[in-house]
C-alpha cells in the first residue's frame, strides 16, 4: 500500500470511529432531516371545541363549574361527548345544548384538576383538556399563642422532625454529615438514646404507627423503619420524591415533599394511596415541611417562615393559620433564615402542643389563642 493511499485510508478511519462511538452511546438515533418531513403526522381529529371552562381557570370548592362544549361544524355533529371531571365521567351529551354541570360531589378537594371531554363521530374520537385550579371557600384566620412552658433544646439539633409518645420527645436532626435519630427527656433536653445516619445521608421527618418509627431522607429516597425500643433497624423504605416531613393519620403516613402536595402513604410497602393538594383562599400553600396530626386536622410548618397551617387531610384546604414570627425573633438566631421554625409534636393524653426550630436553644409547649 503507498503512503497516499494509507493517508487517505487513515483519515477515512479517524473519521468513523467518532460516528460508531456515538451510534454504539445509547443515545437516540438523529434521523435525516428529508426524511422526518417526507412524513408528516395525521391531523388531529376535530369534532368539537370547549368554550367553559377557561383553561386554568381559578375557581373554589362549592362554585359551579359549567362544562360548555361546541361542535366543531354544524353539518357533522357528535354522536355523542363524554365529559370527565378529575377522572370521574359524570354526563353523556349527544344533542344541543352541549353543556352540563360537574355535581358537587365530585368537586372534593382543592388543587389543579383535569376537565375531559371525549367526543366521538363516525367511529374517530377526539380528547379535549382543560384544567381548573380549585382553591378554598373559606379565608383562613391566622391565630396567636400563648407560651405555656419553656424547656431546654440542643442547639446542634437542626430540627428536622418531631413527635412526643410515653413521657419522651423523638426527633430526627438533618445535615449531611449530622444526621440522626434521638429520643430526648423533656424537661431537660438531654439526649437519652442516639443513632446517628450514615454520613451522605440528610435527615428529615420522622413518626410513629404501630411502635415502629419511619425517618424519611431529602434527596436519597431511601427511608427507614427502626423498632421504637431499641433503634433496631427493621427495613429500609423507597419513594419517588424527596422527603421532607411525616406524620400519621390514622392507618396512613402523610409526608411532604416541599411542595403542596401531602402523599397519604401506606405504610407496609411505602406506596402511595392518595394524594392532596393544600390551597387557601387564594394561592397553593407549597414549602410544606415537618408535619404533625392534631385534632383531626394536618398541622404544617412552611418552610422559611414562622407560620404554622392547619390543613383539613379530606379536602386539603387550610383552616387557618398560626403565626409564631414573636416566638424566637431573628435577632436572636445565628442565621437569619437557617435557623427557622420547624418541629412540631403533639401530646394527645395531655392535649400539649411543643414547638422548636432548627438549632434553637428551647423548646416550647403553647396553646392556641383563637
Amino acid at each position: 500500500m503507498n503512503s497516499e493511499v494509507s493517508k487517505y485510508l487513515t483519515v477515512f478511519l479517524f473519521m468513523l470511529i467518532p460516528a460508531w462511538i456515538f451510534s454504539c452511546s445509547g443515545r437516540p438515533e438523529v434521523r435525516p432531516k428529508a426524511a422526518a418531513e417526507s412524513m408528516p403526522p395525521e391531523p388531529a381529529v376535530r369534532i368539537a371545541r370547549m368554550l367553559l371552562p377557561d383553561n386554568e381557570a381559578g375557581l373554589r370548592l362549592n362554585e359551579k363549574i359549567t362544562v360548555s362544549l361546541l361542535p366543531e361544524k354544524e353539518q357533522n355533529l357528535p354522536d355523542s361527548i363524554k365529559v370527565f371531571f378529575d377522572g370521574n365521567a359524570f354526563a353523556v351529551l349527544t344533542s344541543a345544548p352541549w353543556e352540563c354541570t360537574v355535581p358537587s360531589s365530585l368537586v372534593r378537594s382543592t388543587g389543579r384538576k383535569p376537565v375531559r371531554a371525549v367526543a366521538y363521530r363516525n367511529g374517530k374520537t377526539q380528547i379535549i383538556t382543560r384544567f381548573v385550579v380549585l382553591r378554598s371557600d373559606i379565608e383562613p384566620k391566622i391565630f396567636g399563642y400563648q407560651v405555656v412552658n419553656t424547656y431546654p433544646h440542643d442547639r446542634n439539633a437542626f430540627t428536622q422532625g418531631l413527635f412526643y409518645s410515653n413521657g419522651f420527645l423523638y426527633e430526627g436532626t438533618g445535615q449531611e454529615a449530622g444526621s440522626s435519630l434521638r429520643e430526648v427527656d423533656l424537661k431537660t433536653g438531654r439526649v437519652l438514646r442516639q443513632l446517628n445516619l450514615d454520613p451522605s445521608l440528610f435527615g428529615e421527618g420522622i413518626t410513629l404507627y404501630n411502635n415502629m418509627i419511619y425517618q424519611v431522607t431529602w434527596t436519597n429516597k431511601v427511608g427507614f423503619v427502626y423498632d421504637r425500643a431499641d433503634f433496631k433497624l427493621i427495613k429500609r423504605i423507597y419513594y419517588q420524591t424527596q422527603g421532607w416531613g411525616l406524620t400519621t393519620v390514622d392507618d396512613r403516613i402523610v409526608m411532604s415533599d416541599g411542595s403542596n402536595i401531602l402523599y397519604f402513604i401506606e405504610p407496609e410497602m411505602f406506596t402511595v394511596a392518595s394524594r392532596i393538594e393544600v390551597y387557601d383562599n387564594e394561592k397553593m400553600v407549597d414549602q410544606l415541611n415537618e408535619l404533625e396530626y392534631i385534632n383531626g386536622e394536618i398541622w404544617a410548618n412552611i418552610w422559611q417562615t414562622d407560620m404554622i397551617a392547619r390543613i383539613d387531610p379530606a379536602t386539603g384546604k387550610v383552616n387557618s393559620y398560626i403565626d409564631l414570627s414573636p416566638l424566637f425573633p431573628q435577632q436572636k438566631r445565628r442565621k437569619v433564615n437557617a435557623d427557622v421554625l420547624n418541629g412540631i409534636a403533639y401530646d394527645s393524653p395531655g392535649s400539649r402542643i411543643f414547638v422548636t426550630g432548627k438549632k434553637w436553644p428551647e423548646l416550647y409547649e403553647i396553646r392556641i389563642i383563637e
